[in-house]
């Protein structure tokens, strides 16, 4: 198992990946949230290990842009916050699990070997909803067998919301998405792209896939 530790305390970090590599795991260490980003989505580890305390990206955003993005392996956070609502903020960020600091490595490595067993889901090579097709590999968008033209903005956007499908996304975590963190969020990108897509996706049938929910985001749905 190949284990990617982001961590910016190079005491704890140095002690983490010590002692996962005595269990003969591969390790990496990074202790920055960017960097740790920019790795994490490389899509070379099997388990990542994130502290919330980061420079360059709070631990909670890297969580937040990772999971958005579809990264789909286990994530382990360490945090220095006890509070039942900080956990609950991490969990429902997408971690599939959390260490309190400070910690006993026994536990931390009884904790990564519970999610190593975990069975790793195959990615679908095609996104589906009612008659709309993605196809992740060529890029190619058809609805009721029709192929869709889209720009690359509008292909992201799509993405996003059929990864998501059922789901409720707001304009925030789209923007971040299609645009990245540093986009301003206060624009109406989102909603001039929304719009094109209706036109493109559903104008000309009547089943509407794309629905807006008022100040909150959108959803796509059959």
């Amino acid at each position: 198992m190949k284990i990617l530790v982001i961590e910016d305390d190079p005491t704890v970090g140095q002690f983490v990946k010590r002692g996962l590599e005595e269990q003969r795991w591969g390790v990496d260490l990074v202790g920055d949230g960017e960097a740790g980003e920019r790795m994490a989505a490389s899509d070379a580890y099997d388990l990542v290990i994130l502290d919330m305390r980061l420079p360059g990206k709070p631990g909670l955003q890297v969580l937040h842009t990772l999971r958005a993005r579809g990264f789909e392996r286990p994530v382990l956070v360490l945090t220095a916050q006890d509070a039942v609502d900080a956990k609950v903020q991490t969990l429902r960020a997408g971690a599939d699990d959390y260490v309190t600091k400070p910690f006993a490595f026994e536990e931390l490595l009884a904790r990564v070997e519970a999610l190593s067993r975990r069975p790793r889901a195959l990615a679908a090579p095609t996104l589906r909803v009612a008659d709309l097709t993605l196809d992740l590999d060529t890029r190619e968008v058809r609805r009721a067998g029709e192929p869709i033209e889209l720009t690359p903005k509008e292909y992201a956007v799509l993405e996003y919301l059929m990864r998501h499908a059922g789901k409720v996304m707001s304009r925030t975590l789209i923007t971040e998405y299609a645009w990245g963190y540093h986009f301003d969020p206060g624009t109406n990108i989102v909603d001039v792209v929304i719009n094109h897509l209706r036109k493109k996706v559903d104008a000309k049938y009547d089943r509407k896939l794309i629905t807006t929910v008022r100040g909150v985001g959108y959803v796509i749905k059959a």
